[in-house]
């Protein structure tokens, strides 16, 4: 008793210290409680509703494989999942297999031995997901596997692919409850893929695009320089100009013409004819068969050869609004001349059949030396690489809510 009068006595000789102290406390409980209770417990109660849904005896729960990357946000990613993505999916109903990745890497070779899922959810940031869909196209099942729709949840440094898919926000929390929701909503979108391929090496599959020059080398080294705080950038340009100069990058760029795309046939089988008019067709063909066509002569592909001198050279998708409509599918090549000017190359692609591919080839000059690649905020060695776009490749679950502000960005 005489310590809690001691410790009333001295908030009253101390009073106005105490008053700042309490209001300090107050405002910051009120603002965690805030940020991080009510976001999440909001989440939670939405994902419960997915769950009370009934569904029939002969129907199964669905399956989810999360690749989740323990490493990813500084070691929090582990954390940051099983608080606030792990419990909606649970309350939803959904049956969740969470493999977790030990080194860089492993999650290719994951791919490779993974079952058929109802959907695959990648938890982690851009390195993650590249590795998730690199393995999963370089398996001999992926024209089946790729239908798989696939969830993103952002919990890595850089998360370039998720400003596409879900509603931003400066609250971690609420970005990744939001994501995670978005996956139970069930809406899709059809995003392109760049396939990367060296001379040696298997192929590299990338979702935002390949950037090579001086300013992505700048971007690299901006770390060394935390301790100049908002200056840090400002620096590391001008030390790696005082290093280099020019910082210019020569390079030979070759792509193919545009070709024609047939428009996109339906899903829908088309109704079997009567019986009667089968035999009355097949009599017809075997008493007056048809008269085949003759070959017609390929054409050989026309490659058209650009010399480039260039301080950066950026290859992207166009996945940044994955809602626009397009009448053609193309990939966008961007040059930083030297003397400063932005110019737009646009190559157009279209398909006739999967196998005629839109084709670029990259050949930085010189050979030896010619830095990195940065492919979805990756570093890859330069070297001769040719890049194909496979488009509308893999399915994303998208927000509802940022679909509708990307039709409206069209608009």
């Amino acid at each position: 008793m005489a310590r809690v009068v001691k410790v009333f006595g001295t908030l009253r000789n101390h009073w106005k210290k105490s008053t700042v102290a309490a209001c300090a406390l107050s405002y910051g409980g009120h603002w965690l409680y805030g940020k991080h209770w009510c976001v999440a417990f909001s989440f939670r109660l939405n994902g419960m509703e997915y769950g009370r849904q009934q569904i029939s005896p002969q129907e199964q729960l669905r399956k989810a494989t999360v690749i989740l990357n323990p490493a990813a946000c500084s070691g929090k990613a582990n954390t940051l999942f099983e608080k606030n993505a792990a419990p909606i999916l649970h309350l939803a109903g959904v049956e969740v297999t969470l493999v977790k990745t030990d080194y860089e890497g492993q999650a290719k070779k994951l791919m490779e031995l993974m079952e058929q899922t109802d959907m695959l959810i990648v938890a982690g940031g851009d390195g993650t997901l590249q590795e998730v869909i690199t393995g999963l196209l370089r398996r001999a099942d992926q024209e089946s596997f790729s239908k798989t729709p696939i969830g993103f949840i952002p919990l890595g440094s850089h998360n370039s692919l998720s400003e596409s898919l879900h509603i931003l926000s400066d609250n971690q929390v609420k970005h990744i409850t939001s994501a995670t929701l978005s996956i139970l909503q069930g809406e899709t979108v059809p995003l392109d893929v760049l396939q990367i391929k060296g001379e040696k090496d298997q192929p590299v599959f990338a979702l935002i695009g390949l950037r090579w020059g001086a300013f992505r080398d700048v971007a690299a080294t901006i770390k060394k320089y935390w301790y100049l705080g908002p200056l840090k950038t400002k620096a590391a340009h001008w030390f790696s100009t005082l290093r280099e100069w020019p910082q210019v990058r020569e390079a030979s760029v070759s792509y193919l013409a545009p070709t024609l795309r047939p428009p996109d046939l339906p899903e829908q089988k088309p109704q079997r004819p009567h019986l009667m008019y089968r035999i009355a067709h097949r009599l017809k063909n075997y008493w007056y068969p048809p008269i085949p066509e003759p070959p017609k002569a390929e054409e050989p592909e026309r490659w058209t050869e650009r010399m480039l001198s260039t301080l950066e050279l950026s290859i992207h998708t166009q996945n940044k609004n994955p809602v626009q409509t397009r009448t053609d599918d193309s990939l966008l090549v961007c040059c930083i001349l030297v003397k400063l000017i932005f110019v737009y190359v646009c190559v157009r692609a279209y398909f006739c059949s999967m196998t005629s591919d839109l084709s670029l080839l990259l050949y930085p000059l010189p050979q030896e030396g010619a830095g990195f690649y940065n492919i979805d905020n990756e570093e890859y060695e330069a070297m001769s690489v040719e890049v194909t776009l496979l488009p509308r490749k893999l399915h994303f679950f998208c927000s509802a809510e940022r679909r509708e502000q990307l039709l409206t960005q069209v608009q």
